[in-house]
């Protein structure tokens, strides 16, 4: 069967079956499971700790919505690459769906095998240790694992999104399909938070340090 992939002539990996649910379908089910994840994990946080402000309550859901995308979204993608096209898996569909805008991951790209399979065993992972040194106020640490996962997540996403670029520019191929929707709001859109929030948490982390020992980096 023909595929909505770019470029159009590629092999998706296990064939290509279009998607029994629709797109809003996708979306409410989707956002329906991280609400349920993010909700129980910040009942579990305010239980351990009742102090924890309205900003640590932020960062708390901001890595424990990266640990879920990662080890289960992502991990999904790694064990799954093979027959991606042909599954009605939930997240198999919301992958092909996101895949119209970046379509090695309908094809086992060895690119994409190897970042994601280093952020479900590393990022994810660090993601769920950050989360609980937020609740657990330890300071120190936490910033220390901050600043680690927040500059692997920039590196992460300035690969991706360059790998992208410099085959478009030196090799003419084109992963996105040419619509709007797909290489602005799907492959732009959804991927710019993992380059905004990381920045905003190193200097958080950066000026909480410098707070903490001063230029002298003696601790006050």
């Amino acid at each position: 069967m023909a595929h909505p992939y770019y470029p159009p002539n590629v092999e998706i990996s296990g064939g290509y079956v279009p998607n029994e649910l629709s797109v809003p379908a996708l979306i409410n089910r989707f956002v329906g499971v991280i609400t349920v994840h993010l909700g129980t994990t910040l009942v579990l946080a305010r239980a351990v700790n009742r102090r924890l402000g309205w900003g640590e309550q932020a960062v708390f859901l901001w890595f424990m919505l990266c640990a879920f995308l990662h080890c289960f979204f992502e991990g999904y993608f790694i064990l799954h690459h093979v027959a991606l096209g042909s599954s009605q898996d939930l997240f198999a569909q919301l992958w092909k769906e996101y895949s119209l805008s970046d379509s090695r991951y309908m094809t086992s790209n060895p690119f994409m095998l190897c970042i994601e399979t280093l952020t479900v065993f590393i990022w994810g992972p660090l993601s769920v240790l950050a989360g609980a040194l937020v609740v657990t106020g330890s300071k120190g640490l936490r910033h220390v694992v901050q600043i680690v996962l927040s500059v692997g997540h920039l590196y992460g996403v300035l690969l991706y999104y360059g790998t992208c670029y410099f085959e478009e520019m030196y090799r003419g191929v084109v992963y996105s399909r040419p619509e709007g929707l797909y290489y602005w709001v799907y492959y732009v859109g959804m991927n710019s938070p993992w380059a905004v929030v990381p920045a905003l948490l190193i200097f958080q982390s950066t000026r909480e340090i410098r707070r903490r020992y001063g230029p002298t980096g003696e601790s006050r």
